[in-house]
């Protein structure tokens, strides 16, 4: 819910009191001085002096709607593979000169490919969960064996970098050791079965607050993997490689002879690293403009064709030398 506010003066902040009600502040300020200081966050807004428009719906002039990046990491690894590994088996079969031998051998590629790959990211993903809980207990552990003036130390070298003086590293420092113990504290007289409970329903409120949580997030540049993110991690694998890999085995569905449908193999593979360029390029945040998507379909086409390439040449090699 808003704050509530009440027309005064664009040019101060005034608070205004009736009786024993609450004050009310202004919702027409955006600068700091020393007499408002003590204003409630949401009374700082200027969307009055912009003609209703809050700085939040101001856009800039490239912004666009960006996917997670742990998805699109997921997205890329499984479509670059199911892009090259499908192709370059694909490839060496066409040798036999029949395409259904070739879908034969790709369809059970694909699905054996797809399910490996999940797999691996389910597992990939398991495995930061794990390291991440192991960092949590130990940092835990450290916190409160330590004394003050270490985690003082060890604060101020994560906000110092960034521009915070040491004065208010210290209080931010003291702070967060407050919540830390009295969280600590409050967890350590619970019963074991409140902290089921807990659990349980999901509030991991103690483990996201407190020193600990600081310096592993800010200072190891970790946060715990929710365990929703293992099954999206392997489904987002799994799919990409079953996408990915369907692609290149398409021509051979409908053309008999490989030799043939290896040209269109090659053809629609670059032309989907071509496109997949261009959508990678919008959705990860690269460079825009005309030039930007040029440059991230051409390098996407040329790594993943150098990718199948060498794949391909390398199964020619071998089948040479038989």
């Amino acid at each position: 819910m808003s704050a509530p506010s009440v027309p005064l003066s664009r040019k101060t902040a005034t608070k205004v009191t009736n009786g024993a009600n609450p004050p009310i502040w202004a919702v027409t300020h955006s600068e700091t001085s020393t007499h408002d200081l003590d204003a409630p966050l949401p009374a700082k807004c200027a969307r009055h002096d912009r003609d209703g428009v809050c700085c939040k719906e101001l856009k800039g002039e490239d912004e666009r709607h960006l996917i997670d990046p742990d998805v699109i990491r997921d997205a890329i690894i499984g479509l670059s593979d199911g892009l090259t590994v499908p192709f370059a088996l694909t490839a060496g079969l066409s040798s036999l000169g029949e395409s259904k031998l070739v879908v034969l051998g790709g369809v059970a590629e694909l699905i054996a490919g797809a399910i490996s790959m999940g797999v691996g990211g389910f597992l990939a993903s398991q495995s930061e969960r794990d390291h991440f809980r192991y960092l949590r207990k130990q940092t835990n552990a450290r916190v409160l064996r330590c004394c003050s003036g270490e985690m003082e130390r060890e604060v101020h070298a994560v906000l110092g970098p960034v521009g915070v003086d040491e004065k208010l590293s210290r209080q931010v420092a003291q702070n967060l050791l407050k919540v830390e113990v009295a969280e600590h504290g409050r967890n350590g007289s619970d019963s074991s079965a409140s902290t089921s409970d807990e659990e349980s329903n999901g509030l991991r409120w103690s483990n996201d607050v407190g020193i600990s949580a600081f310096l592993l997030k800010f200072g190891e540049g970790m946060e715990e993997v929710p365990t929703k993110r293992l099954y999206i991690s392997a489904f987002t694998i799994g799919m990409g490689y079953l996408i990915g890999g369907i692609i290149p085995l398409l021509p051979y569905f409908f053309i008999p002879r490989a030799h043939i449908a290896l040209v269109w193999s090659a053809i629609v593979t670059g032309i989907t690293l071509l496109i997949f360029g261009v959508v990678k390029t919008h959705v990860s945040g690269a460079s825009g403009g005309v030039g930007g998507y040029v440059w991230g379909a051409v390098t996407t086409l040329l790594v993943g064709g150098a990718a199948a390439a060498a794949a391909y040449g390398i199964v020619a090699l071998l089948e040479g030398q038989e």
